[in-house]
């Protein structure tokens, strides 16, 4: 499974970068607000970092602006995903978009027949929202095990795009369910790499190394 890096926070791609852990990363309006920094810049310094896919979010209600703004958006570097809502107008820009070859990732998923409807627009990954569904009580990550199912009963190539991810736990329910890609904030990356067990086990390799100290 892929892991993408669900920021605009250039030090947070960063330190992550440096271990091997971001082979994408998302962007959303509300992530580059939340950087303070302007989105042009933002994301061609990302698309720089990063030599995965970096999807930008288009705003436009209408295929038409969208697909504009597609076409400025993919001059800010040659690794830029079409970042897409899930309406009638967006399945439309898609549409066009995949036929030009520029990749599309379809948000806002919440449901396997949307995720269906994306695919057979030609989507190159759909984002289903596993942490928002649980939000609402359902149980977020059964979507990811639908999708999974129904695009591998047809042998479809669109990539299941984890979002939403909240916890530990939603990351190895969606490695363990087959989601292509998960995207993660920051904070909850580094929370992998914690287990009771290796931090005391480190606790006492430094105890009893001391021993050895001249």
């Amino acid at each position: 499974m892929k892991f993408f890096i669900d920021t605009a926070d250039i030090s947070g791609i960063k330190k992550a970068h440096e271990m091997g852990l971001v082979d994408g990363v998302t962007t959303n309006p509300s992530l580059i607000k939340k950087a303070g920094r302007d989105h042009e810049q933002t994301i061609r310094e990302i698309s720089a970092l990063i030599p995965g896919p970096i999807s930008v979010e288009t705003l436009s209600d209408t295929a038409e602006g969208m697909i504009k703004e597609a076409d400025t958006y993919i001059t800010w570097g040659s690794n830029i995903v079409i970042k897409v809502v899930m309406t009638p107008e967006g399945m439309k820009a898609v549409r066009a978009l995949s036929a030009r070859g520029i990749k599309t990732n379809v948000t806002l998923i919440f449901s396997p027949l949307q995720a269906l409807i994306a695919a057979k627009s030609g989507a190159t990954y759909v984002s289903p929202f596993v942490g928002r569904l649980d939000d609402i009580g359902q149980v977020g990550m059964e979507i990811i095990t639908q999708i999974r199912q129904i695009f591998d009963n047809y042998s479809l190539p669109t990539q299941i795009l984890a979002a939403s991810i909240r916890n530990p736990i939603h990351m190895l329910d969606s490695a363990l369910v087959g989601a292509d890609v998960a995207t993660v904030p920051p904070a909850t990356l580094f929370q992998l790499f914690k287990h009771p067990l290796t931090e005391s086990g480190i606790a006492t390799f430094m105890e009893d190394a001391k021993a050895w100290a001249i």
